[in-house]
């Protein structure tokens, strides 16, 4: 079934469908990650059904943003929610798989490349019986590492790869962006509470990027009486936030 929801009052309304990956709170804490300013060229690589990009482009009207993505349905419910919005002028979809970038883009055509990847290898954790989840989930069609050297090759020098991931994948992740000449810069940690383990992490690397990597605060989204925390509001705009100039 198909669902659409607003990301605040009166702002972009998104789409998912029950056959596919439900949204869910990585995409949110993504989208704080990046440093925004008009006129960025932006690419989504595993764009689902555009929450994502959505989410930028609420904090950022004046971006230009594509999203690749290998599902056709995920894509179509896209295209529709980018009409559904206006802003099919600045939202636009590709339906690929991500490894094959360089099929339709030239290298160095974007700013930015963001994604929320599948989070475990093929072979581990729980795979489920949908196509759709399971390409959601697991790197069943795209490993890490292809992932970075996608992001590399649509990067130009000097640009930002931002992307969530798990902790216990965090060697795998830095490694393989490093190996795509994508050196890490920013880590940041996410946690339920502030006494609780991470359960999420946040990095940017930069394509040509000097060694150098800044381990930020960590992102706790809810206090100890488990209220959201401030920032969590402003990440959900539940409170007044504004725009990256």
């Amino acid at each position: 079934m198909e669902h659409w929801e607003p990301l605040k009052p009166g702002g972009y309304r998104f789409v998912y469908d029950d056959t596919l990956f439900r949204p869910g709170t990585d995409s949110f804490l993504l989208s704080s990650l990046p440093k925004l300013k008009a006129g960025l060229r932006v690419c989504d690589l595993g764009s689902g059904t555009g929450l994502l990009s959505l989410l930028l482009l609420q904090r950022q009207p004046q971006l230009s943003v594509t999203g690749v993505e290998i599902q056709e349905r995920a894509v179509q419910l896209a295209e529709k929610a980018a009409v559904e919005n206006s802003l099919s002028d600045r939202l636009t979809f590709c339906c690929d798989d991500l490894r094959n970038v360089k099929a339709h883009f030239a290298t160095g055509s974007f700013d930015l490349v963001v994604c929320n990847p599948p989070y475990y290898p093929p072979g581990s954790g729980y795979l489920s019986g949908c196509d759709a989840l399971r390409t959601a989930r697991s790197e069943v069609f795209c490993s890490l590492e292809e992932l970075c050297q996608a992001a590399a090759f649509l990067l130009r020098w000097g640009g930002s790869f931002c992307l969530v991931h798990k902790p216990e994948r965090l060697t795998d992740l830095l490694c393989a962006l490093r190996n795509a000449a994508l050196e890490p810069k920013r880590l940041r940690m996410v946690s339920h509470m502030a006494a609780a383990a991470p359960s999420l992490v946040l990095v940017e690397a930069r394509r040509g990027g000097k060694a150098g990597l800044t381990v930020e605060p960590p992102l706790i989204l809810q206090q100890a009486d488990g209220t959201p925390t401030t920032e969590l509001d402003a990440i959900y705009f539940r409170t007044s936030q504004e725009e990256t100039p």
